[in-house]
């Protein structure tokens, strides 16, 4: 069974930093497409960055330029560097993983992704 797991989430100051973690069993992180989702009080489920079939990243919008993607295979984990973080980027923020080959912005769709995490919340002050 696949289980994804979250840690990294905490309360920082806007313009600080955070990492966000995601332990992956149950299968080989190599063999999925992955990414980061957020959800805000009363606001849809958005993708925020993600890692593709290929090993390309993909970032929203929103978080280009301050947010990087990255995996470790080795340690089957997925992380999320976040930098210059805003109140805006308040949210819990969701390990996904999926299945079989994909690629592109495709990866940034919430339906795209066959399994989830818990969530870490991260709380970011003005």
């Amino acid at each position: 069974q696949v289980h994804l797991v979250e840690s990294g989430g905490g309360s920082v100051q806007s313009g600080g930093s955070l990492r966000l973690s995601c332990a992956v069993s149950g299968y080989t992180a190599s063999g999925y497409y992955m990414g980061w989702f957020r959800q805000a009080p009363g606001k849809e489920r958005e993708g925020v960055a993600a890692i593709d079939s290929d090993g390309s990243a993909i970032y929203a919008d929103s978080v280009k330029g301050r947010f990087t993607i990255s995996k470790d295979n080795a340690k089957n984990t997925l992380y999320l560097q976040m930098n210059s973080l805003k109140p805006e980027d308040t949210a819990m923020y969701y390990c996904a993983a999926g299945p079989g080959y994909r690629s592109g912005a495709y990866c940034l769709a919430a339906y795209a992704m066959g399994y989830w995490g818990k969530g870490t919340l991260v709380t970011i002050s003005p």
